[in-house]
């Protein structure tokens, strides 16, 4: 998507309403407080919006803070490139304006603030946004140092701006063969930045949760079945994924094991190294 009569100009959001696809509610320059839950409940959100010009269903409910009718609603908040292209998008909901203030980012913008309900903005997303943004986010290794909740938020980033950073890759041909380095799988989630990262390169996704890995394998997200999968330091990652999760014949079986059931299930050929 790129707005029509689009200027960039530092410009890296804009909402839209859910119900009406032609109802555009206007742009922003900033959106403090979009990747910060609410201490009273984690989906809701106070967003400062920063130069914003409003329009559509928000213009209308900038004209009525402090009332019902601020109410703006359901809609798409939507990730931009340094040319106007959305990245991504996360749905919000419940969308109203309690403030309305005068902005020093350009004649005719104004401040607006918001509250809303948006679950999927996970906190320490918008770094690795800003990264996509700038076209940095191109190298190997770029998440290894993250904390368990960082690790979180870039795989997240990795899902929503799939489309915009994988559109042109399809999938690598049947046969291939990958390589995935088990030395910074300390978790769970990490097993998935590196996966992601060994088959669609930096900041790729492959799977976010064990449901999501089966899916990928099915190809459509980088990789056509069947590969070999060359797992350097699987040692290390084994003595790291040992929580035990249920299977359907009532076995238990640790995190380690039940990734190779599920590659051995989709005829992945995996190579312990």
């Amino acid at each position: 998507m790129q707005t029509s009569g689009w200027v960039s100009g530092g410009r890296k959001y804009t909402l839209t309403s859910d119900e009406d696809d032609s109802d555009f509610w206007g742009f922003s320059h900033e959106a403090e407080g979009l990747f910060t839950p609410l201490p009273e409940e984690e989906g809701a959100r106070r967003v400062h919006l920063s130069g914003c010009r409003p329009r559509g269903g928000l213009l209308r409910s900038v004209d009525h803070v402090g009332s019902r009718r601020a109410v703006a609603g359901n809609g798409w908040f939507k990730l931009l490139d340094v040319d106007g292209a959305t990245m991504g998008s996360y749905f919000v909901s419940e969308v109203t304006v309690v403030d309305v203030a005068p902005s020093t980012c350009g004649t005719g913008l104004v401040d607006l603030t918001l509250t809303l309900w948006c679950d999927d903005a996970l906190p320490g997303a918008e770094q690795t946004w800003d990264l996509v943004r700038a076209g940095l986010l191109n190298r190997t290794g770029m998440w290894h140092d993250l904390t368990p909740e960082g690790r979180r938020a870039w795989l997240s980033v990795a899902l929503w701006s799939r489309s915009y950073r994988q559109r042109v890759n399809p999938d690598a041909p049947a046969g291939r063969t990958f390589t995935m380095d088990g030395r910074h799988i300390v978790d769970e989630d990490g097993f998935y930045c590196a996966i992601g990262e060994a088959v669609n390169g930096p900041g790729g996704y492959f799977g976010w949760n064990l449901d999501a890995l089966d899916d990928c394998l099915f190809g459509g997200w980088g990789a056509a079945p069947a590969f070999t999968l060359f797992w350097d330091y699987s040692a290390e990652a084994r003595t790291r994924l040992v929580e035990r999760v249920p299977v359907g014949d009532g076995r238990e079986v640790t995190v380690f094991d039940l990734i190779l059931e599920i590659f051995e299930e989709r005829g992945v050929n995996v190579v312990l190294r």
